[in-house]
Order: structure tokens, then C-alpha cells, then sequence
């Protein structure tokens, strides 16, 4: 079947195919994912609700002294101009924001490949290997900051650095900075290209970074406070714990991934094998990038998750690159066929529904006073949602993003006042146990309510407060009524 060769006039339509079929896949995944009606379960939920909420973090969250100015100032202004804009609902907003960041990542790879279809090929490993293309569909802004970093390393592989390319990298940080707010990991990339010797691309990375750190900055309008709370926020989440399993799930460490491991030694062995490129690997950034990133991965898993794996995808990328053109002919028959294989096995395992991974969400019973079971129940004008649960605040809020009411834990579980942030580590450290809640049910008003997941039997033992099990998995609790 592949040896059968196509007549001279469609010959040249085959490249032209390849790209259509490529970008066809890519923009089915992310539909057809939407389509079980995939909610991603954490910070894309808090960041279309607060562009629809139209208030201040402050207004939404019990904030200590330490909080200064929203750290995704510039995605949560994009969101909320496409808001007003359109009228979109929060629910809308999230689509918007899962598929199209999805495409935004994938789609800026191809134009920097040969052959696009080698981009299915490090899609496809990294979705049966680990969980990487799942991140790509949770809406949140670190996506552009994975688009920016996979570009600055496709466009230097056999590419001399030049005016053009600055400017590119220039665009991309200052994006990244603005909508993501995690400018001071870009060291990683720049530290990657010292030690692969290519000095002269990380002089121009280093200059692309500052200058599009200080423009992101400046678009804040607060440049020194915006900086500064960036480090600020990183090591209060990281930093003030009382061990990794108080951290927040991606922040703790990851216990080293094997078959990722095994990934870069058979990359390594294909080069010996093939001889298509003649470069040494340690002359390849993505290399050390992958190699620095699985060991800070021991420290936090995202450094592992967030930087080692895209760089990783992007050596995948180039050296199938390098390949497909040595061994197929651009306007083969054959190559044709690759692509059709490729596409349909990227499709079917990024879209299947393994372990129920889009469709759990589904189970989801939200907070919401239009349900009767609720009535007296939700939270009042001006009342405090204490819980140890950040899902009952990303799945609350985003439901009413316009209730009147605030959330003691949020999106970070040190932007907490100091004594809450200590009563929250306490109640964590020992596995949630009823009385670590004991600070919390001090304080609590008429109008606060304590929520706290379990099931029908599980009956919290806080026999200060009176109990309704509200919704399925879900007990809520408020100080007596007479």
C-alpha cells in the first residue's frame, strides 16, 4: 500500500494535505473534549467567574496583609474585555479558554516544524505516558507561558539568532508575563542554552526577557509591586507549609517520572542509530531543560510538569523531524499515510475517556440557592464559606460568581490571614480531623456557613454548628437558629 505512487499532479497537493490534516486533528481534540461537557476542576473556574464577577480578589476572599494587586491581572483583563464584549457566562468563558488555549499551544508549534505531523507524534507520547496533555486543557493562563517557552526552543534548532527572532521572543515573554504573571522562571530557559554552549541564543533570551518582563510590567500599571509579589506569592505557597503534603497537590514533589526517563535515553540511542543530526545532544537547550526540570521536580512537581515535559515534547518534536524528512519524500504517497495514522491515533487517545478523565466533572453538585434543599442554607449577604477544600471555592464561586459573600480559602492557601492560613496546615496535617476546625467555629457569624466534604454518614463532629447535607458528597454547616 505504500509503495503505490501517487500520478505527478497530486503529488504536489500531499504536503498541502498534511498540514490541513494536522490542524484539522488538533482542532477536533479540543472540540470533542468540550463536547462531554469537560469542566476543568481547579483555577479556570475561579478566573472566568471572577471576569464575570466584575470584583476585586479582596471583595471575593478573606486576604492577609501580605495580598497587594491580582498576580493574573492581564488574563483576567482579557477575559473580562471578551465578557463584556460578547456577554459571555462564565460557563462560556471556559470553553473559550480551554479550547482555545489548547489550539494556541499546539498550533504554535507546527509553523517551526518541517513536517507538522512530528508534533502528533510528541502529543501522542505525552498523552500515553503521563498527564501532560491534560494541563494543556485547563484554561489557565501558564499555557501561554508553555507556548512561549516550546517557540523560543523550535525557532533555534539550526537557526542563527538574528533581529527578527529577539522581537519574537520579546512578544512572547511579555504575554506570558502579563497574562501569567511567572516571570522569574525564564532563568530556567536561559541557564538551559549556557550549558548547551549556545551563548549567543541566550544573550538574545536574556535580552527578550528583560525587555518583555518590563513591558508586562509596565502594562500592570504598579511595574514594582507586580514584580515583587510574583516572588512574594511563590514562596509564601511554597515555603510556609508545614511539609509537602500541606502544599497544594501541584506544588508538592513528584516521585521521579521513569518512562520519561526511558524516553530520553531511546531519543539519545535513535541519534546514534540514525546519524541524522550531527549535533551533540548536550548542544540542545531542551535537553538540559529536561534534565534540570526532572531534578527541581523532586522539590515541585511543576517545575517537572510546567517546563521539563513541553521541553521534552519539543525534542520529541525535532528529532521526528529530522527523520520523517530523511525518510519520506515531502510529496510521498507514504508520508501521507503516516500523517492519516498519526492523526487518528492522537485523536483517539487524547479524546478517549479514560478513567473518566473529561467526564468526572459531571458528577458535580454545585452550591447554588436555586436548589430547594438549599433554601436558608448558602451563605448570607456578607458571610465567610470556611472550608479546607479549595474545590468547594473554585466550584461555589464559579457557580455564583456574583453571591455576596466571601471564602476564607481560595486559590492560595497563604493569601489566608496568618492565623487562618496556621488553623487551614492543621487541619491538612491531620487529615482533616474535626478539631483543627475549632478556630473557625469560633469566629463563625449567623451569616457564615462551614463546608465539609463526605458522605451522607459522615456527619461532621462539630457539635457546635447544625448540619444540612446539602448536596450529594457535601455537608454544610451554620451556627444555631433558635
Amino acid at each position: 500500500m505504500f509503495d503505490f505512487e501517487l500520478p505527478e499532479r497530486f503529488r504536489r497537493y500531499v504536503p498541502l494535505a498534511v498540514w490541513v490534516i494536522v490542524a484539522l486533528v488538533l482542532l477536533a481534540i479540543p472540540l470533542k473534549i468540550v463536547s462531554y461537557g469537560y469542566l476543568p476542576g481547579d483555577d479556570a473556574l475561579r478566573h472566568c467567574a471572577k471576569a464575570v464577577s466584575g470584583k476585586t480578589w479582596p471583595e471575593i476572599l478573606v486576604v492577609g496583609d501580605h495580598y497587594r494587586m491580582d498576580h493574573h491581572l492581564g488574563w483576567h483583563a482579557l477575559l473580562g474585555a471578551i465578557h463584556r464584549a460578547t456577554g459571555w457566562d462564565a460557563e462560556n468563558l471556559l470553553v473559550f479558554s480551554v479550547a482555545g488555549l489548547f489550539l494556541l499551544l499546539n498550533l504554535a508549534a507546527l509553523p517551526w516544524l518541517k513536517r507538522p505531523e512530528a508534533w502528533l507524534v510528541a502529543l501522542l507520547a505525552a498523552m500515553v505516558v503521563s498527564d501532560v496533555p491534560q494541563r494543556f486543557m485547563l484554561g489557565r493562563p501558564f499555557v501561554v507561558t508553555i507556548t512561549a517557552l516550546m517557540t523560543v526552543l523550535l525557532v533555534m534548532k539550526n537557526r542563527p539568532p538574528n533581529l527578527k527572532y529577539f522581537l519574537l521572543f520579546t512578544a512572547w515573554i511579555t504575554a506570558a508575563a502579563f497574562l501569567h504573571g511567572v516571570w522569574y522562571l525564564w532563568l530556567l530557559p536561559i541557564a538551559a542554552f549556557v550549558f548547551a554552549g549556545q551563548f549567543r541564543w541566550a544573550l538574545v533570551l536574556t535580552g527578550a526577557w528583560l525587555a518583555g518582563v518590563l513591558a508586562a510590567a509596565l502594562l500592570t500599571g504598579h511595574p514594582a509591586i507586580y514584580l515583587s509579589q510574583a516572588l512574594e506569592t511563590s514562596f509564601q505557597a511554597t515555603g510556609k507549609a508545614l511539609g509537602g503534603r500541606t502544599l497544594v497537590t501541584e506544588l508538592q514533589p513528584f516521585g521521579g517520572d521513569i518512562v520519561a526517563v526511558i524516553i530520553v535515553g531511546a531519543l539519545v540511542l535513535l541519534r546514534r542509530v540514525t546519524r541524522l543530526d550531527a549535533a551533540p545532544v548536550t548542544k540542545n537547550p531542551a535537553f538540559w531543560l529536561v534534565c534540570g526540570c526532572w531534578m527541581l521536580g523532586f522539590r515541585v512537581s511543576r517545575f517537572w510538569e510546567d517546563w521539563g515535559w513541553p521541553s521534552l515534547m519539543v525534542w520529541i518534536a525535532t528529532e521526528m523531524d529530522f527523520l520523517f524528512a530523511a525518510r519520506f519524500a515531502a510529496d510521498s504517497l507514504r508520508r501521507l499515510w503516516v500523517a492519516l495514522i498519526l492523526a487518528g491515533a492522537t485523536f483517539l487517545a487524547t479524546t478517549s475517556d479514560y478513567g473518566s478523565r473529561w467526564t468526572q466533572c459531571l458528577t458535580w453538585q454545585f452550591l447554588t440557592p436555586a436548589a430547594p434543599e438549599m433554601a436558608g442554607w448558602m451563605p448570607e449577604n456578607n458571610g465567610i464559606v470556611y472550608s479546607s477544600d479549595m474545590g468547594v471555592f473554585y466550584q461555589t464561586f464559579f457557580k455564583n460568581p456574583h453571591g455576596h459573600w466571601r471564602y476564607l480559602l481560595g486559590y492560595e492557601p497563604s493569601m489566608m490571614p496568618a492565623e487562618d492560613f496556621a488553623t487551614y496546615q492543621k487541619i491538612i496535617w491531620n487529615y482533616g480531623d474535626a478539631r483543627g476546625y475549632e478556630p473557625w467555629v469560633k469566629k463563625m457569624k449567623p451569616a457564615d456557613r462551614m463546608v465539609i466534604r463526605g458522605g451522607k454518614g459522615d456527619r461532621p463532629n462539630i457539635p457546635q454548628l447544625e448540619w444540612n447535607y446539602g448536596v450529594s458528597g457535601t455537608w454544610i454547616g451554620r451556627t444555631p437558629r433558635k
